[in-house]
């Protein structure tokens, strides 16, 4: 099976061409459908409560997390992808894309954070000044303190407790 992501998948489903389907190409979208219905099934319940789903849909979705066995599991994925073949694609598509973004964002959003918080730590006063300038509302009585407290930290080889801290001060004053 490849390792496409759900989106390209589903993209691949949704071009309608005029020419006759193969079998392998309709296994091959009956395998999307499924990955697709996974992709849906593990995300958490506010994300999967923005998708336009059917009830049957909804009872599927439902249902997977109260079978234990690998066979029952494997066949009910299957009908996954056949409730799947019922639904709305593009709207499903829409809904996956955006949802996918928003992780993108906040990703970018952490590392950003994460790239302050070391930038802290390894320069200093410089980069206390940096950050106080964009951040201007940032409590800079506990920056510094928790700036000095990751560096003995580390100086110690101890755990990253006051490094941990820093972040949260950050990712708190950014409004992450």
């Amino acid at each position: 099976m490849s390792q496409e992501s759900p989106r390209e998948l589903l993209a691949q489903i949704t071009q309608s061409d005029d020419e006759p389907v193969s079998k392998s190409q309709l296994k091959r979208e009956m395998h999307a459908l499924q990955q697709l219905g996974e992709a849906i099934i593990a995300m958490s319940p506010a994300e999967r409560a923005r998708f336009p789903l059917s009830d049957d849909m909804l009872a599927a979705v439902e249902e997977t997390s109260r079978i234990r066995s690998h066979e029952g599991r494997r066949r009910h994925m299957q009908y996954v992808g056949k409730v799947m073949r019922r639904e709305n694609l593009e709207a499903i598509q829409a809904v996956y894309d955006e949802i996918e973004q928003e992780k993108l964002r906040r990703d970018h959003a952490f590392h950003r954070l994460e790239k302050w918080r070391d930038r802290l730590l390894e320069e200093g006063d410089a980069a206390v000044e940096a950050f106080i300038a964009d951040y201007p509302d940032v409590d800079r009585q506990a920056l510094r303190q928790l700036i000095r407290n990751a560096r003995r930290e580390r100086e110690q080889g101890k755990p990253p407790t006051n490094a941990r801290r820093l972040f949260k001060l950050v990712r708190d004053t950014a409004g992450l």
